[in-house]
């Protein structure tokens, strides 16, 4: 078909017949197929569809649509179908849509995560470079930037996602969630932000990564090489005004969903051994999560948890036998029900971790210090930080071999909270070292 002639008269003299301009003809691989309104108002297969075929224009102006992001983060085709259609695309058409939609393509699950982190690395170096950035957004990039420095011999990091709407969204996984035997995902409680806490919160996901790879020796075996550590601050945890509301853990419940299913989805015949470990409120959002019948994990560890609606670990699709709950002494948020059951009951049927003392695999005591208050179960040193690593390797068997019965009654030798101390933020009760 010969290229389309454009009369213009914007530069031709008064009377004078219009300029005459015949633009280049484009090639397949960079055509406009897909307006952005298309894209704007399509869905599922649709919207894929019409972002595989758009060409570099409508995919820039698409990314700085916030109504195309907003189907990327908040409402994207499922995770199999992204992964199917990522896979049928030409090497070619990944580059494009890398390179000209990278706010989309980095936070679809489903993308390969080498692709997905240099997509976000593109977007977050831009905006770092906006001197006129807002105070807020400035500061929520400086901690991402901050997580991401990474030290002679750490392990890879990958910047998973990055939502800088509102206050923010981010995930970075130590190690490479592509090819790890073990991948965990970490959830965050109440007061967490990705502009006050992301780069604390990856130095976090460090420690369990570290503590995991030290146990490779007795680690059993697994579909892949080494661990990965996700730091998934993927939803918006609750704050004052709305701590005692679960509104924002069924929110993050369902993008829970997403990033487990986008993990598996991405590994396909040599899938993991999956785990989450989830600490306070966000105990309650993974509880929700793996009760829905939308996915399922390996492993699930819950630390500090205030409760949820799920009245035994047999509602949760996880591995029998592989639901633990953790309780460290003074922790005025563990045993208190506060949103339901608390999993820590005997009747909840979940292994509770002996966190008085800390025992190695050999039976010696003592040889880990016992966590203590809300925001202590995962610091070096810890025996809760232990055994949160031995259920990751798939090693839960020397945890239950210790394991305590859990609470009956009245939960006595538990503090048991008032709604004033989920106004302290963790972080002002136990900084980190």
């Amino acid at each position: 078909m010969p290229a389309a002639v454009v009369l213009s008269t914007a530069a031709a003299p008064p009377g004078a017949a219009p300029v005459r301009h015949t633009p280049p003809v484009p090639t397949p691989a960079v055509a406009d197929h897909a307006p952005v309104e298309t894209l704007a108002h399509a869905t599922g297969r649709s919207w894929l569809a019409a972002l595989g075929s758009a060409g570099p224009g409508t995919l820039r102006a698409a990314d700085a649509d916030g109504r195309i992001a907003a189907t990327a983060m908040d409402d994207p085709p499922s995770s199999a179908l992204v992964s199917a259609w990522w896979g049928g695309l030409t090497p070619g058409s990944r580059t494009v849509l890398t390179d000209d939609a990278p706010v989309v393509v980095g936070n679809l699950d489903g993308v390969p995560y080498d692709v997905r982190d240099a997509a976000n690395r593109a977007v977050l170096a831009a905006r770092l470079a906006d001197p006129d950035a807002p105070t807020a957004l400035a500061a929520m990039l400086g901690q991402v930037r901050e997580s991401l420095v990474q030290q002679p011999g750490d392990p890879r990091k990958y910047l998973v996602t990055l939502d800088t709407r509102g206050s923010g969204r981010c995930a970075i996984s130590i190690g490479d969630i592509g090819s790890a035997g073990d991948v965990s995902v970490v959830v965050p409680g109440i007061f967490f932000t990705v502009g006050g806490q992301m780069a604390d919160f990856t130095a976090t996901a460090g420690d369990v990564y570290r503590e995991q790879a030290t146990l490779a020796p007795v680690a059993a075996p697994a579909d892949g090489e080494g661990v990965a550590v996700l730091a998934w601050m993927g939803y918006r945890t609750p704050g004052i005004s709305d701590f005692m509301s679960l509104d924002l853990a069924h929110l993050g419940a369902d993008r829970l969903v997403r990033t487990l299913d986008g993990i598996r989805s991405v590994r396909t015949g040599h899938e993991p051994r999956l785990g989450v470990v989830a600490h306070s409120y966000g105990s309650t959002t993974a509880m929700i999560a793996l009760s829905s019948g939308r996915t399922h994990v390996d492993s699930l560890t819950m630390l500090g948890s205030p409760g949820s609606a799920v009245t035994s670990a047999g509602q949760l699709a996880v591995t029998p036998g592989e639901v633990y709950v953790g309780s460290a002494h003074w922790d005025p948020v563990a045993g208190t029900g506060f949103f339901g059951t608390d999993p820590g009951r005997a009747s909840f049927g979940a292994a509770t971790l002996d966190l008085v003392r800390g025992s190695g695999p050999d039976g010696a005591r003592d040889l880990f210090r016992q966590p203590f208050g809300h925001n202590d179960y995962l610091k070096p040193g810890t025996a809760s930080l232990h055994d949160v690593a031995l259920i990751a390797v798939g090693r839960g068997d020397l945890v239950r071999e210790g394991h305590r019965h859990g609470r009956d009654g009245d939960g006595s030798g538990v503090v048991q909270a008032t709604p004033d101390m989920y106004l302290v933020r963790p972080q002002d009760l136990q900084p980190r070292d």
